[in-house]
């Protein structure tokens, strides 16, 4: 009996592994836009979720939002909410929706949808000349997201 336990957990844990990270077209959103299970599957890291909030070829978070704990960066935005306390304001769910697909919480958002890779228009070889072709990668991936959360997940009012 105990062999078979273990097994069945080990075979569990392995599937788990070698499932991965959860497709873009395959995230589930509650009706007001949240994401309760894991993108990737692993915790984030806020140490790597600052980092892609102020880097600019990764989410560049700050270009739009204010963000007290990231003061050493530069040109903080206005464009967006200040993100300060954002963690008393939303749970973790709600932070994984919002940035997979802002849209699915706020219609009329200009904020990116990290986590999306079809149903909205891209540039196309007349604005640019250089449109990639076959499908296009997320903005983000799923660990990133989860970094981001867990990052944003830090930030409460003192």
């Amino acid at each position: 009996m105990k062999l078979s336990t273990l097994t069945l957990a080990a075979t569990l844990a392995a599937g788990a592994a070698i499932a991965g990270p959860v497709a873009p077209a395959d995230v589930v959103y509650t009706e007001d836009g949240a994401v309760e299970a894991s993108l990737s599957g692993a915790p984030g890291d806020a140490a790597n979720g600052a980092k892609v909030m102020t880097t600019k070829s990764l989410g560049n978070c700050v270009a739009c939002h204010q963000i007290t704990a990231l003061s050493e960066a530069p040109f903080h935005g206005n464009v967006g909410p200040s993100l300060d306390g954002v963690a008393d304001r939303w749970n973790e769910a709600e932070l994984r929706g919002i940035l997979s697909n802002a849209k699915a919480t706020y219609e009329g958002t200009v904020m990116p949808a990290y986590y999306v890779v079809d149903g909205f228009t891209r540039p196309g070889n007349a604005y640019t000349g250089k449109a990639a072709e076959g499908p296009l990668d997320p903005l983000l991936s799923a660990q990133q997201i989860e970094d981001v959360v867990a990052f944003l997940s830090t930030l409460k009012e003192e």
